[in-house]
């Protein structure tokens, strides 16, 4: 599957007021206490496939930092943009990255994650490792989480070591530049591979 296809991108996890017994940090006790709950909207049977979809889509959303990561994805290209081609980009990005998580992780149902461990990268940085359990190919994924705001945020995940934002980056910058750094042709590119996914 193309890299596109498994970027991550943003808004925010919902606040752990109490850290598990069995977490060794906030970024675990993040990690187990969310994943698990877009599995189980992806297992919930009373909902069809464009809803099951939708919502896991809707709830990934709501554990990202959908803006953090979108400025990251374009760099040094965010300081000439106006406020308005920003908006735009901004909208542009969530749509796709929306679309991206119904095409993407649909394929998961039926499966669980489990938090295997973590390693802090840096102060409030912390990347966690999953297990996909529930099919005959085990797979790791691990997840980049960011403890340094109010409460912790999601801000990139890697598939079989690939770090999707890191990669993902490349492809927005590589638009950039052969556009001369025109936000727009970017916001253009992520509505066509949006409907991609649709």
């Amino acid at each position: 599957m193309h890299r596109r296809s498994v970027l991550l991108g943003a808004g925010a996890f919902a606040a752990l007021p109490v850290l598990p017994a069995f977490a060794a940090n906030a970024a675990e006790a993040f990690i187990a206490a969310n994943i698990q709950v877009g599995f189980d909207i992806l297992n919930d049977k009373t909902l069809d496939v464009a809803a099951r979809k939708q919502r896991f889509a809707a709830f990934l959303l709501g554990l990202t930092d959908v803006k953090r990561v979108a400025l990251f994805l374009i760099g040094k290209y965010a300081a000439g943009a106006s406020q308005a081609d920003m908006d735009a980009y901004l909208a542009a990005y969530q749509d796709y990255v929306a679309a991206v998580y119904q095409s993407y992780f649909a394929q998961y149902a039926g499966q669980s994650l489990r938090v295997a461990s973590s390693r802090e990268r840096a102060k409030d940085d912390f990347v966690v490792a999953t297990n996909l359990t529930g099919s005959n190919t085990p797979m790791q994924i691990e997840f980049r989480v960011r403890t340094d705001g109010a409460k912790p945020v999601l801000v990139d995940l890697s598939v079989a070591g690939v770090w999707l934002a890191v990669a993902q980056r490349d492809e927005f910058t590589s638009v950039l530049s052969q556009s001369n750094g025109d936000i727009k042709a970017l916001t253009a590119h992520l509505r066509t591979a949006e409907k991609l996914y649709r």
